[in-house]
């Protein structure tokens, strides 16, 4: 792919067109990585739907200082966690920045970091952006949808690391002494 992109970096076309014909010569489809990505969307949206909606979900105890689980994470950052006198989301909901959706934020990066880099500088950076762009758009969601995506990618992170972790390790030998 590398030597595609340096031999037609004049010509895009040109390269795009090798390059699906690369794929299709190793039998590798682009989009496969965006499959566990399609497989969660319906999950995450009934979740969110079934968080803001259920009557029984309102106002039931969790742990800790989320007393509901429907509405948005009450903490925020901007007062140093109610230390200060003062709401900052009154004054625009940018500033709704709640525990839970920065733990959201730090498992993301996390994540992020495991993954492999893409080839393209563009996309990386963008990917390096995702985390805290995340962060910010789901701190205004419901506490619930922010704890589960939270665990999903704790777990994510854990299984990620296990996978490498094991591709590292030197292989048994198997054969009979």
């Amino acid at each position: 792919m590398q030597s595609l992109k340096e031999r037609y970096k004049d010509d895009p076309a040109k390269m795009q067109s090798e390059m699906m014909a690369l794929y299709r010569a190793e039998k590798v489809n682009p989009a496969s990585g965006c499959l566990p990505m399609l497989l969660q969307v319906p999950v995450f949206f009934s979740l969110y739907k079934v968080i803001f909606i259920t009557i029984e979900m309102r106002q039931a105890p969790f742990f800790g200082w989320i007393r509901d689980l429907s509405v948005p994470d009450p903490t925020n950052v901007f007062n140093l966690f109610g230390l200060l006198p003062f709401d900052p989301s009154e004054y625009s909901h940018f500033l709704s920045l709640g525990a839970w959706p920065l733990i959201m934020g730090g498992t993301m990066y996390l994540q992020q970091m495991l993954s492999p880099t893409p080839a393209d500088l563009t996309q990386a950076r963008i990917f390096k952006l995702m985390p805290f762009i995340f962060m910010f758009m789901l701190a205004n969601f419901s506490a619930g949808l922010v704890i589960y995506w939270s665990w999903n990618n704790l777990l994510s992170v854990a299984q990620q690391w296990l996978i490498q972790r094991r591709a590292t390790l030197p292989k048994p030998n198997l054969a009979r002494t």
